[in-house]
């Protein structure tokens, strides 16, 4: 096994209605590009994953435990494990990085799409 990974031939998963990601697992952690359509709500919810993020295209509406916060390209949060957390996709949706701690075991379960080019990146 190759301890490089292409994103652009990697089979995007569809975590949320509205909110695909390709994912990078390791050991430790899982690094994921997520993309969000225009105005998809992911709605409260709390895992036993540190969340730690990047905006890197789009604009995103936060929730983070009771602190909100409008976000836009190169702005950035860490969730602590177990924090509720609610988010919004702006009109153009959004695309981000966000590494999680101890890995997304749970993602494992989530449907697989067919490869698509990655949005918000060079190529894509």
């Amino acid at each position: 096994m190759s301890a490089f990974i292409d994103l652009n031939g990697a089979a995007p998963q569809q975590i949320w209605p509205g909110l695909i990601a390709r994912s990078l697992h390791g050991r430790e952690a899982t690094l994921a590009q997520i993309e969000l359509e225009p105005g998809v709500e992911v709605p409260e919810h709390a895992h036993v994953n540190e969340q730690i993020g990047i905006l890197a295209g789009g604009s995103l509406s936060f929730r983070i435990g009771e602190e909100r916060r409008d976000l836009r390209p190169g702005e950035g949060w860490v969730i602590p494990a177990h924090v509720p957390h609610s988010v919004t996709a702006g009109k153009d949706g959004a695309v981000l990085f966000e590494l999680f701690a101890p890995p997304r075991d749970d993602w494992a379960v989530h449907e697989r799409l067919e490869p698509r080019p990655l949005r918000g990146l060079a190529g894509g």
